[in-house]
């Protein structure tokens, strides 16, 4: 046990975001969106098993489910050092494990260049706000940014449904309860349904997975109640017609009046290298104007695009002039533009 403390340890020194344990290599640090060994040492698979096995012991969490499916996830806290969330799952024979670096205390959105207006939903009284990107890009950090500033500014109940549980909130002005998937609940739809019996003000639902969950937080919102959610979708319209597309094709027109009264922002969020190193999130803001309400209703989402690009007077903007200004800014170089930019042409002619 005392080989995976000095692990996290370093990981932590040394301002990791990930460890990679897998058998056939050195075990790996990933810093700032790069992985690279730790040292020259590979791991041999009894090694793997035995660092596995040791996560296990020190999250004092048995080994059952693991063996069972090959796969788990769960969170473990060292004190004085962070807290850790761990995904084990077998390869090639072999025991593995990625476990992501999550730091005890909220960070402030300043110094993460989180910017005012994605804030300001935290103002919002009710319905649904969803934080959308690819897996690694930064959502749950900004989610928690969010519940700490309705945590700090307003008098209400909190509930955070989470698989597994990242953040740890200490009350401030509001009552929060965390309930991890696995550990406190079955699931995030058993969890969801009862959630709506706790007089909750603010649900934050970790991730929509499928069509029951999508459907009752759809309902939790509609009936009063502020949900923040995240999707692994890229982009503001991709995000509405993915939760349409969930649904039968005989309540879609149904679904498309229901999201188009509830919805109230939706992020897109990824990270992207700084030229001094550091990762910094960017993102597409679209909040829900009386005529991107309409476009839903009438399945013309394809035309949302264009009105976000043109209505930054509403506190909009598309993912690609976020990052055009962080390059005019000198934050970014046109490299990076380039490759994280939806509209490589658009782009380019800008530039």
């Amino acid at each position: 046990m005392q080989e995976l403390l000095n692990y996290l340890k370093e990981a932590v020194e040394r301002g990791a975001s990930d460890i990679f344990i897998v058998s056939g290599q050195p075990v790996s640090f990933k810093r700032d969106g790069i992985i690279g060994p730790r040292d020259d040492e590979t791991v041999m698979p009894d090694s793997a098993n035995r660092l596995v096995q040791s996560i296990y012991e020190l999250a004092s969490r048995p080994t059952d489910r693991f063996l069972t499916t090959g796969d788990d996830d769960f969170s473990l806290s060292i004190n004085g050092l962070s807290r850790f969330r761990v995904s084990t799952y077998r390869q090639r024979g072999s025991m593995a494990a990625v476990i992501r670096v999550v730091r005890f205390d909220i960070p402030e959105p300043t110094s993460l260049t989180i910017p005012d207006e994605v804030m300001k939903i935290a103002q919002k009284p009710r319905g649904l706000v969803l934080i959308t990107g690819p897996a690694g890009g930064g959502k749950s950090t900004t989610l928690a940014c969010v519940i700490d500033a309705i945590n700090q500014n307003r008098n209400a109940h909190i509930v955070t449904l989470e698989d597994p549980i990242e953040f740890l909130y200490r009350n401030k002005k509001s009552v929060i309860s965390q309930r991890e998937v696995g550990t406190d609940t079955d699931s995030y739809l058993t969890a969801l349904r009862a959630c709506l019996r706790q007089a909750p003000d603010v649900i934050l639902l970790g991730e929509m997975r499928d069509y029951d969950t999508i459907r009752t937080a759809m309902t939790a919102a509609e009936t009063g109640h502020l949900v923040l959610s995240s999707l692994h979708t890229v982009g503001a319209v991709n995000t509405i017609d993915r939760i349409i597309d969930v649904f039968p094709p005989n309540q879609q027109q149904q679904i498309r009046v229901q999201l188009s009264m509830v919805l109230q922002t939706v992020l897109s969020q990824q990270l992207v290298p700084s030229v001094d190193g550091r990762l910094l999130p960017v993102f597409e803001i679209m909040h829900l104007t009386s005529s991107i309400r309409s476009l839903i209703r009438e399945s013309k989402t394809h035309q949302i695009d264009f009105v976000i690009q043109s209505s930054a007077q509403d506190g909009m903007c598309s993912m690609d002039n976020s990052l055009l200004e962080l390059y005019k800014n000198g934050r970014i170089t046109a490299k990076t533009v380039l490759h994280y930019c939806r509209n490589a042409e658009m782009v380019t002619r800008k530039l």
